[in-house]
């Protein structure tokens, strides 16, 4: 009998609002593409210092009642960080939308990290090639910016002011030293 849980059979598994909620056992190449994407961004930049970035599949102990699985996230307290999981919040969290997860994302899971103390909450769609960047505010997440890439056809009729004026890069609230390319969020998402 295998008794390494990296190699059982069963969906991962969430606990939000005191109910398990199983994850898509297989998410789609361009959420995969999405996440390793921001995860290399992290990974790159990060390297060598204190925080550090987790890709899909580890687990984050929130509450009683609110065990969650982000996509990615970045911690920069190394106490919180077990061999099981993340008994806290992380600095940042990133979600990447899919048609299962998206109402958990946008709902419970979206408030848990603002009241828990998440600095920096991102929503990411690879459908629509958008970021949506939240802050905290009140001990809830306020919409910063939503940074996106325009598809070809439409840039293509929009005048070269109106394709100037259209953000191609950002910050993360945390790290001053870091630019982020809006286009390396979604290399190769097709």
């Amino acid at each position: 009998m295998n008794t390494n849980l990296a190699y059982q059979d069963y969906p991962a598994e969430e606990l939000i609002g005191g109910k398990f909620v199983a994850m898509s056992p297989s998410p789609a190449i361009n959420h995969n593409r999405v996440i390793g994407n921001i995860y290399r961004i992290f990974a790159h930049h990060l390297n060598g210092r204190r925080c550090e970035p987790f890709a899909d599949g580890v687990d984050v102990y929130l509450t009683e009642e609110d065990r969650f699985i982000p996509d990615m996230m970045v911690v920069c307290d190394p106490d919180k960080v077990k061999a099981d999981g993340v008994y806290g919040a992380p600095d940042l969290v990133v979600e990447v939308l899919s048609p299962s997860t998206a109402q958990y994302d946008r709902g419970r899971k979206m408030k848990v990290y603002a009241q828990c103390g998440v600095r920096e909450y991102w929503i990411v769609s690879p459908g629509d090639r958008t970021v949506e960047q939240y802050l905290p505010e009140g001990g809830q997440f306020v919409l910063n910016a939503t940074y996106g890439l325009e598809l070809e056809a439409i840039l293509n009729k929009m005048s070269q002011k109106e394709r100037d004026s259209i953000p191609t890069e950002f910050k993360c609230s945390l790290f001053d030293d870091l630019t982020i390319q809006v286009a390396d969020i979604f290399e190769r998402v097709v």
